[in-house]
């Protein structure tokens, strides 16, 4: 069965740091696309980071440069490792397995909400 468990987030100041976790399961993230997206109220879930099975990544201009994407194939598990955090990175994240047209393969998980406060 595939499953999708993140963790990780929490309430941090600007400019904290958080690292979120993405456990998988029924599938091998170490072949797969991945993909770190976010949302807030009202607004369509967006993607903020992506790996690809080949190991090169993909990063939205509002993260470029603070956030990190990896993976570790001996847990199956993705990261998403976010440095100075702003207010408006604020929302709920998760993760997802990215098809070939790039959207989202799996059922969503729980996701895991982060708050950034001033």
């Amino acid at each position: 069965q595939v499953q999708l468990a993140e963790s990780g987030g929490g309430l941090v100041q600007a400019g904290g740091s958080l690292r979120l976790s993405c456990a998988a399961s029924g599938f091998l993230v170490s072949i797969a696309a991945m993909g770190w997206y976010r949302q807030t109220p009202g607004k369509q879930r967006e993607l903020v980071a992506a790996i690809s099975s080949g190991g090169n990544t993909n990063y939205a201009d509002s993260v470029k440069g603070r956030f990190t994407i990896s993976r570790d194939n001996a847990k199956n598990t993705v990261f998403l490792q976010m440095n100075n955090l702003k207010l408006e990175d604020t929302a709920v994240y998760s993760c997802n397995q990215r098809g070939l047209t790039g959207g989202a393969l799996r059922a969503w998980g729980q996701g895991t909400q982060v708050t950034v406060s001033s």
